[in-house]
């Protein structure tokens, strides 16, 4: 409990750096300072590979399957990485939410700090969840890796639909229970209009984020737990993934659209996934196999979509 208690109070200190002394004020982040801070991040999510290496080799941590310490760093590696592809479309579906309510650029970072801080309360309780279902009913593996076999299918026939969050079930319902004003005034959520509380269109994107990142962990939580079933290395690689988003939604919007072949390698990834889950009580698959799989899928996926743009 120990080491639970230090790593949430690292995310909490790391959150607060960053609101509090590098975004107190509101400005237009730059494709520089993005590019800077999703190295930082990736650099970071790398780094505790080794801090998970050596928790899991002195028994700092409840080592609750029993893994050997390279082992628990190649399943971490791995479920950062399928973490970290997933959530290439919730970068783009970000990116239509702030472009339909027009938020300035310059406001875009509050609302994605606050939707990073519900993200990691939901997924905390996701994984919570799935590891327990897991642990208590076995056949769950095959329900999970069924699921995300579906996903798959459903991706790769399916054709891209244009997302309009106006017209969301979120939204609609929304304007049902509050006030709802198009004004701004700087970065706040609700304003005051004459003898009411309205919520800006800031907080209306901060609610649609935070929605769709629950569908989106509905794929993402079920695939890293077949890589593993160990809440640490779930819950950490997880937050690792949410907490460098933000940098790297900065970093890719303005060019989301150039990942034409990304949807085929996150098709595979699932599809992957999918059939480790149902086999897992019949055959384990080498870690260095998942890892490399994963990490092929996805440079294939980027290499093929830069090659189509330049021809």
């Amino acid at each position: 409990m120990v080491v639970w208690g230090i790593f949430l109070l690292g995310i909490l200190f790391f959150l607060a750096l960053d609101l509090g002394v590098f975004n107190r004020e509101a400005h237009i982040i730059s494709v520089r300072e993005a590019s800077i801070w999703t190295g930082i991040w990736v650099t970071m999510s790398i780094l505790f590979s080794g801090l998970v290496y050596w928790l899991y080799g002195t028994g700092k941590v409840d080592n609750v399957d029993s893994l050997a310490p390279m082992e628990a760093s190649l399943k971490y590696i791995t479920g950062y990485l399928i973490e970290l592809s997933l959530s290439i479309d919730n970068i783009f579906i970000i990116a239509v939410i702030f472009g339909s309510f027009h938020i300035p650029q310059k406001y875009q970072h509050r609302v994605l700090f606050w939707g990073i801080l519900g993200a990691i309360v939901f997924r905390a309780l996701m994984i919570f969840f799935g590891v327990a279902l897991i642990k208590k009913f076995s056949f769950m593996t095959y329900i999970f890796g069924a699921f995300l076999i579906f996903t798959a299918i459903k991706m790769s026939v399916s054709k891209q639909k244009a997302f309009n969050p106006k017209k969301s079930f979120v939204y609609r319902n929304l304007r049902k229970i509050m006030p709802i004003t198009s004004h701004m005034q700087g970065q706040k959520f609700f304003i005051k209009l004459r003898h009411i509380t309205a919520a800006t269109p800031l907080f209306i994107a901060l609610v649609i984020i935070e929605f769709s990142d629950i569908l989106f962990a509905l794929d993402s939580v079920p695939a890293i737990l077949a890589i593993t079933s160990d809440p640490f290395l779930v819950f950490s690689s997880n937050i690792f993934a949410i907490l460098g988003l933000r940098s790297m939604y900065f970093f890719l919007s303005h060019m989301i659209n150039r990942f034409h072949h990304l949807k085929y390698s996150l098709v595979a990834i699932l599809s992957f996934v999918g059939v480790k889950l149902i086999l897992a009580h019949h055959y384990s698959f080498p870690e260095w196999v998942s890892l490399g799989f994963i990490a092929l899928s996805l440079s294939i996926g980027i290499l093929t979509s830069f090659k189509k743009e330049k021809e």
